[in-house]
C-alpha cells in the first residue's frame, strides 16, 4: 500500500519537509505561550522546548547576556525550558524587589540541589540538608540555617572579622615575602610568568594557611593546589551530572582527592589548629549528624569560597593598575600617604605599620579600581526560587516552582546605568562626583545596580572580609613590585572568558604574561617590615 494517496500533490520527500515546518512552526507558537496573561514576555528558543537550555550549555553565562542587551525594553523575561520556566530580571529596581520578596522567592531551597552535584553529597547527607531550610521564628533549624545564621555573623563588621582579615594579611605578606626573596637570588632571570597563575599560587597557599591552619592539606601536599584549580574548571560539567567521573574527569578527579585529603585533615583533628570559623563550621556539621567524609566535602566548598573569587579579583585589579602607569601612580601615591613609622617596637630596623581601614577609606582610587574590576568581571545570576503563585512588584506573574535570576552581566553592561563607555574600564564612575573627571554619575546609580556580591538576603557574607583581604595583596604587591610586558609597551589586557557559567569572577580569555621584579625604593623595602592592622 502507497503511503500517500494517489491523488496526493508533493512527493514523499517534500510531505516530510512540509511537516516538519509545520511541525516547528507549532512548537515554536507553543513555545511563545504565557501561563497567565501578567507573566513576563515569553522569548521563545530557536530549538523549540531544549533551545534555552542548549544556550546556556553551549555558550555560557554569554547566552543570557545576549538575550538581555537584544531586549533592552524587557525588565524582565521568560525563558520556557522543559518542565518549567527561567525569569530573567534585567532591571535594578525589579532586582531590588525580587531582593524583598525573600519569604516567596527563596536562594535556600537551591543550595542542596546545587551542593548534592557539585561536591557529590550522599543520600542520608542530603536528607538531613533538606530538612527545616527556612524556618520562621520558633521553628526546628536545620543544618543550612543553623551554618548561614552563624558565616553572617562571624563575617559581618566585628571583632572575628577584623581578627581572621590579620590572619589573612599576614599570610599573605608572608607569601609575597617568599616570592621576593625568590627574586633576589633569580634577578638575573627575567623570566615571564602567568600573572593569574602567579596570583593563584600566593592566595590559595595563604588561603589554606589561615582558614585551616599549619597541617591544611594544600600544605602537606602542594600537588593537591592544581587539582583544586581542576576541580574549579569543572563546576559547569559536575552541575550538569551526566556520568561525572567521565564527562567532568579532572574536576571529579580533583575534588574526590581534596576530600580525601580534608577527611584525613578531620581525623587528625588538625581542624582545631585551624581558624575559628572552620572550627565553628565543623561542629555544626556534625551536631547535626553529618559524617567525617560529608564535612570534608562541605569544607572543600569553604576552601572553594574563600580562595577563587579574591584570586581572580586581585589578578584584574593588578592588571588594570599596572597596564596604566599614570593610574599606577596615583594609586601608589594613595598608599605611600597612609603609611605610618611605627618606633614603639624599640627594635633597630624602622617598622611600619598599615591600616586596612585606610585602605578602604582614605585611597579611593584603589576602592574605585577594585570595584570597577568587580562590576567589569561579575556576570553572575542571583538565583531564586518561586515557592508559590505571585506577582512581582503587583505587576509580573510568577510560577510556582520556577526559578528567577537576576542578571548581573545584563545589568552590569546597561549603557543606561553605567554610561556609553560600559564596556570600557573606567574606575572613575565609582568616585564621588568631587573627584571624579569628566560627567559624573554615580548619584545616579541605583543600588541594585551593582551585582558583585548578589543582594538581598543571599549578599555574600564575606564581602567584607574579601575587601579586606584583597586590598592589602594589592597594597603589598604595588609597592614591593614592578610588573611590566616582556616586549617592553603596555601590558595588553585581554576580554574576560565570558563562554563558561559564571559561578564566580570570570577569568581572561588568555594568559597574561609579565615581568615581575622587585622595587629598591624607600617604600618596597618599608614593605619588608609592615605590620597591618585596622
Amino acid at each position: 500500500m502507497a503511503p500517500f494517496p494517489e491523488a496526493w500533490p508533493l512527493s514523499p520527500i517534500a510531505t516530510y519537509v512540509v511537516a516538519a515546518i509545520v511541525a516547528y512552526v507549532l512548537a515554536y507558537q507553543y513555545s511563545t505561550q504565557k501561563l497567565d496573561a501578567k507573566e513576563p514576555t515569553v522569548l521563545a528558543p530557536s530549538i523549540p522546548f531544549v533551545g534555552h537550555i542548549l544556550g546556556m550549555a553551549l555558550h555560557g553565562g554569554k547566552y543570557i547576556k545576549n538575550l538581555g542587551t537584544r531586549n533592552k525594553q524587557l525588565p524582565i523575561f521568560t525563558l520556557p525550558v522543559p518542565g518549567s520556566r527561567i525569569y530573567i530580571v534585567t532591571e535594578p529596581s525589579l532586582a531590588a524587589a525580587v531582593q524583598r520578596a525573600s519569604k516567596i522567592l527563596s536562594f535556600t531551597p537551591i543550595i542542596p540541589e546545587v551542593t548534592e552535584r557539585v561536591l557529590g553529597l550522599d543520600k542520608a547527607t542530603m536528607d538531613i540538608t533538606r530538612k527545616n531550610l527556612d524556618p520562621g521564628p520558633g521553628d526546628e533549624r536545620g543544618f543550612l540555617a543553623d551554618i548561614q545564621d552563624m558565616v553572617y555573623a562571624w563575617f559581618g563588621p566585628g571583632g572575628y572579622l577584623n581578627e581572621i582579615s590579620l590572619d589573612a594579611a599576614q599570610e599573605l605578606k608572608n607569601e609575597v615575602h617568599t616570592f621576593a626573596a625568590s627574586q633576589e637570588v633569580l634577578h638575573e632571570l627575567k623570566e615571564p610568568i602567568d600573572l593569574l597563575g602567579w596570583v593563584r599560587h600566593i592566595v590559595t597557599v595563604s588561603t589554606a594557611k589561615y582558614f585551616y591552619g599549619p597541617h591544611n592539606p594544600i600544605s602537606l601536599d602542594p600537588h593537591l593546589e592544581e587539582h583544586f584549580w581542576n576541580f574549579d574548571h569543572g563546576l559547569g560539567k559536575l552541575l550538569i551530572n551526566v556520568l561525572p567521573s567521565i564527562t567532568a574527569g579532572n574536576a571529579y578527579r580533583g575534588r574526590e582527592l581534596l576530600v580525601r585529603a580534608l577527611e584525613r585533615y578531620l581525623e587528625a583533628g588538625h581542624h582545631k589548629t585551624g581558624s575559628k570559623i572552620v572550627q565553628k563550621r565543623v561542629e555544626i556539621a556534625l551536631q547535626h549528624g553529618w559524617t567525617l567524609r560529608a564535612t570534608a566535602r562541605s569544607e572543600l566548598s569553604f576552601l572553594f569560597a574563600g580562595i577563587v573569587n579574591a584570586t581572580t579579583s586581585t589578578f584584574w585589579i593588578l592588571l588594570q593598575i599596572f597596564a596604566d602607569p599614570q593610574l599606577l601612580c596615583t594609586v601608589r601615591e594613595e598608599i605611600t600617604q597612609i603609611l605610618r613609622a611605627d618606633d614603639s617596637n624599640g627594635k633597630d630596623a624602622q617598622q611600619y605599620r598599615l591600616s586596612i581601614t585606610d585602605l578602604k577609606d582614605r585611597c579611593p582610587m584603589l576602592v574605585a579600581v577594585y570595584r570597577e574590576c568587580l562590576r567589569l568581571g561579575s556576570d553572575n545570576y542571583s538565583t531564586r526560587m518561586v515557592k508559590e503563585n505571585t506577582l512581582l512588584a503587583d505587576r509580573y506573574f510568577l510560577k510556582k516552582g520556577a526559578v528567577v535570576q537576576i542578571a548581573g552581566g545584563v545589568i552590569h553592561a546597561d549603557q543606561s546605568i553605567w554610561g556609553d563607555n560600559v564596556e570600557d574600564f573606567n574606575p572613575g564612575r565609582f568616585l564621588e562626583p568631587r573627584q571624579q573627571s569628566g560627567t559624573a554619575r554615580q548619584n545616579q546609580i541605583h543600588p541594585a545596580a551593582f551585582r558583585a556580591f548578589g543582594g538581598g538576603k543571599t549578599l555574600c557574607p564575606g564581602r567584607h572580609f574579601a575587601m579586606n583581604e584583597i586590598l592589602s595583596l594589592v597594597s603589598l604587591v604595588i609597592l614591593m613590585f614592578d610588573i611590566e610586558a616582556p616586549g617592553g609597551g603596555k601590558i595588553k589586557v585581554p576580554r574576560k572568558n565570558d563562554g563558561v557559567l559564571p559561578v564566580h569572577i570570570l577569568e581572561p580569555i588568555a594568559p597574561v604574561k609579565v615581568l615581575i621584579s622587585r622595587r629598591r625604593d624607600k617604600y618596597a623595602e618599608v614593605c619588608s617590615n609592615v605590620e597591618f592592622d585596622l
